[in-house]
């Protein structure tokens, strides 16, 4: 299995699928720089004489929040992250730490408390989305 590096932790490479960059949606998920993002508009323009449709696309990181931008034609292949969305219960709040266990096969993990969701502590249940080493809290339930 290969490997990958995101800020500095070594882990698993996640699973993809390849799609058409000329069918992206807004919405959908695409790889950009090995980086999981969600379209947020897509830009289609003309062949011309002697070219090819292109599609411009702009997404915004899952994980990290960053805006990132991908040209390519129309016809060409593009990495689709397969995202899992998964249950989970808060064990503890240590700082800005949170550790997670996993609803289903019980495994722990600390990830960064997120600022964005208000009210989360000991015992709560959340949904959080994965990819590969990469975790981020959707909502508390």
């Amino acid at each position: 299995m290969a490997k990958c590096l995101f800020y500095g932790v070594l882990m698993a490479e996640a699973e993809k699928k390849f799609s058409n960059a000329g069918s992206l949606k807004e919405g959908s998920y695409v790889l950009i720089d090995g980086f999981p993002c969600q379209v947020k508009s897509v830009e289609k323009s003309k062949p011309g004489k002697h070219g090819a449709a292109k599609v411009r696309v702009t997404a915004m990181g899952i994980f990290d929040t960053q805006k990132r931008n991908l040209m390519k034609p129309t016809d060409a292949d593009v990495e689709v992250p397969i995202i899992e969305k998964r249950s989970g219960q808060v064990v503890a709040i240590m700082g800005e730490q949170l550790q997670i266990m996993d609803m289903e096969d019980y495994v722990t993990f600390d990830i960064p408390k997120p600022k964005d969701i208000p009210g989360l502590q000991g015992g709560a249940e959340i949904e959080y989305q994965r990819y590969g080493g990469m975790i981020k809290v959707v909502r508390k339930k």
